[in-house]
């Protein structure tokens, strides 16, 4: 009789294979999605009788048209045109024939010029790291291929391509060799092969690591939890400023938590978001662990400017951040007012905001329970 254990193995087993697969049909899928946006993008930038009429605005008329569809945001649809125009030939894999509807298909294959349509079987001397397009698609995310799309080389895009495929890099192991220029040293050194191994992952990713991704849970209509991003010192903190400041009442309104703001494939986020409707202005607060520095107030920079240019409506003041930082010791709380244009909506903030010293509070009163 077979031991229980080996039972439990089998079924481990065939629980990851099978979440594998569907991570995989997944990420074809989104793939083919956003290629085929971007064709019908091209397409209208080419042939569209009232394509004047948008110009320069006419990624953001789509994106403002298409708001409820989770992931069509501004920045995202150029990546897809994008993709698009330097991925042509996805059209011949034989991946794209099974998804698409055979008129559809064909449909597209006929709007597409033979000058402009790469063919797979076409060959170019400097392409030495030549990817099959059916290979890229099936194996690698679409984050990936927004990292492929940052590289205006395309013999480096290529190696990363193989490399990524080869080595079964996360999207992470795969900015890294970016950032740390692989494909120039690999030029360059006699060893090239030794460059290669230091990049290489011994762990394969995980089913659950994909699903993660922001693309694929915007793709699938599914709630980001705001635990993937948060210890539990952070969780207890977090919630209970929460309440604390809705319980204050001054005119503060609820509006996210660990809202995600994305800026070319990599996200960041803001632990709570407010609206307070007697200041007219979205309050942003941040949360830090560790003693507050310089880089902290430079990062709620990025995200009151952001805020100020994509949030904000006409009638509304600037965005003011609260940082609140904290270490063994002490806790620290900074205001960050970059972005407020006059000195009078300071005023207003300092009698309408809550004091140092409660916010001070919260922290230590969690801290002490861990």
């Amino acid at each position: 009789m077979q031991e229980i254990s080996l039972l439990i193995s089998k079924i481990g087993e065939t629980q990851n294979f099978f979440k594998n697969q569907a991570q995989r049909q997944v990420n074809v899928a989104l793939t083919l999605r956003n290629w085929l946006i971007g064709f019908y993008i091209s397409e209208y930038e080419l042939n569209g009788n009232d394509r004047a009429e948008y110009g320069k605005n006419l990624y953001k008329e789509i994106a403002k048209k298409c708001e409820n569809i989770a992931g069509l945001s501004e920045r995202n649809l150029y990546w897809f045109s994008t993709f698009y125009k330097t991925y042509q030939n996805i059209l011949q894999t034989p991946t794209a024939k099974l998804y698409l509807p055979e008129n559809q298909y064909n449909e597209i294959l006929k709007t597409l010029s033979t000058k402009s349509l790469k063919f797979e079987n076409s060959s170019d001397v400097n392409d030495i790291w030549k990817v099959e397009s059916n290979k890229l698609i099936n194996q690698l995310s679409f984050s990936h291929i927004v990292e492929f799309l940052k590289l205006d080389d395309s013999t480096k895009r290529n190696f990363y391509e193989t490399e990524s495929i080869k080595n079964n890099w996360s999207v992470r192991e795969l900015q890294r060799a970016i950032n740390s220029m692989v494909f120039e040293r690999t030029g360059l050194s006699k060893d090239k092969q030794k460059v290669l191994e230091e990049h290489q992952k011994s762990e394969k990713p995980q089913a659950e690591n994909f699903f993660r991704s922001p693309y694929i849970l915007e793709f699938l209509g599914l709630k980001e939890e705001t635990s993937y991003s948060e210890n539990q010192l952070e969780l207890s903190i977090i919630n209970h400023l929460q309440t604390f400041l809705l319980e204050m009442g001054k005119g503060f309104c609820f509006e996210a938590r660990q809202k995600r703001i994305t800026f070319d494939n990599t996200h960041y986020y803001i632990d709570l978001v407010f609206y307070h409707r007697i200041l007219r202005c979205n309050i942003l607060i941040d949360l830090k662990l560790g003693e507050f520095s310089h880089a902290d107030a430079g990062q709620m920079n990025v995200y009151l400017n952001y805020y100020n240019e994509n949030e904000k409506n006409e009638d509304d003041n600037p965005p003011i951040g609260i940082i609140l930082c904290a270490n063994k010791n002490e806790s620290l709380v900074k205001y960050a007012t970059t972005g407020l244009s006059q000195q009078i909506f300071v005023n207003k903030y300092l009698v309408s905001l809550p004091k140092e010293e409660d916010l001070k509070r919260i922290i230590d009163e969690e801290q002490d329970k861990f």
